[in-house]
């Protein structure tokens, strides 16, 4: 759908199964929806090496884009959470010049591929009295989703003369991947986010307390503790609304057509409530998500004095009924489903469909507002 025609800014998030797009433009230091739009279709940009592949993945950039009538070329396109490696550390404050340098080597503690294939950023924290350090005040934390070694990360206060740094490792080969499918789809690559930066500005903003985000997509779910607008933890588990589909179609014999429709109906139950096999199989993928949460909570809490204030929920499956009470009385904890649309201005009567489809747009929204808040 198209609202207005706009030069805005386009946030593009290309995930396992889909590809959603939105535009918004500056309204006065306000975000403003222009238009959006996505498919469901399986989008192997992380694998897309062929010729054949890249050319896959551009059609269907610009199918979305003409469908929605996107009208600006400039685009910020999130990188998956679990191909990002990032870090919190501590460096002695120094010169510009220097800090680059210094940056480079304390990669080299946590990355564990060759500093030679990363393309390294990072970004001094002017508010971080919550983050998490180590004790020799070098690394913080690891959070690349497939590692777990962090646990022996402690709390220390530092120095006033030490700075907090983000740092962040994305594979060289994956971002120039990126910059030529959007060259080829004849599209303006301005910057290169995570998906959990994306979500962080779209669902918390300048929430200053614990905030754990839960976003379920098609394949993966991952999971985020930020604080002070900055992802503390970040990490990613194999299991998304497809694995809960694919295992009720198979306990079920019933395609995945009609296994989806049952997931959709059918939700969650109350805990101690009876319900048929299709919630008890729910139930039982969920207990996957939930045990990661608990382990990512205690992970937080081992190493801060603050509690996470609620637990926000964000991706296509956060419409599972049922589940943000299931959570919220298996974690002990508030939890609510994200509203990306909190702080941008869209027509009134578009609020029901806006509402509907905002937790699988929370990242392309949150990319989108980069270049605006």
């Amino acid at each position: 759908m198209a609202i207005k025609s706009s030069d805005g800014i386009v946030g593009v998030d290309i995930g396992g199964s889909s590809l959603k797009m939105v535009e918004l433009r500056n309204e006065k230091g306000r975000p403003k929806l222009v238009t959006y739009g996505y498919i469901e279709r399986p989008n192997q940009i992380l694998k897309a090496d062929s010729a054949e592949a890249k050319q896959r993945v551009v059609e269907t950039i610009k199918e979305v884009a003409a469908k929605a009538n996107i009208t600006s070329k400039r685009i910020v396109a999130g990188l998956p959470s679990f191909t990002v490696f990032s870090s919190i550390i501590t460096l002695p404050e120094m010169k510009e010049k220097e800090l680059a340098a210094a940056v480079k080597w304390e990669a080299k503690k946590f990355v564990p591929m060759p500093i030679e294939k990363m393309i390294l950023d990072y970004q001094i924290l002017e508010d971080a009295d919550d983050t998490i350090t180590t004790s020799d005040a070098s690394v913080a934390q690891t959070t690349a989703e497939n590692s777990g070694d962090a646990a022996g990360a402690q709390v220390t206060t530092q120095p006033k003369k030490y700075s907090k740094i983000l740092l962040t490792a994305a594979p060289s080969d994956l971002v120039s991947r990126y910059v030529e499918i959007f060259q080829m789809a004849g599209l303006t690559l301005e910057s290169l986010e995570t998906e959990a930066f994306a979500l962080e500005r779209a669902l918390v903003g300048h929430d200053p307390s614990p905030v754990l985000i839960v976003d379920i997509g098609a394949t993966t779910t991952n999971i985020s503790v930020v604080v002070s607008s900055v992802p503390v933890i970040n990490r990613s588990i194999d299991l998304g609304g497809q694995t809960i589909t694919k295992t009720i179609a198979s306990s079920l014999n019933v395609d995945p057509d009609r296994a989806e429709q049952f997931k959709r109906d059918f939700g969650l139950v109350p805990s101690g409530s009876t319900g048929n096999q299709i919630p008890k199989r729910i139930e039982f993928m969920v207990s996957s998500v939930i045990n990661e949460i608990k382990y990512v909570m205690n992970l937080y809490h081992n190493q801060s004095s603050k509690q996470i204030e609620k637990i926000v929920l964000s991706g296509g499956s956060a419409w599972l009924p049922n589940l943000p009470q299931y959570l919220s009385q298996s974690l002990n904890n508030k939890v609510i489903i994200g509203d990306p649309w909190a702080r941008v201005i869209y027509p009134v009567e578009l609020k029901p469909v806006l509402q509907e489809i905002g937790p699988r747009l929370g990242v392309a929204v949150g990319l989108a507002m980069r270049e605006i808040v």
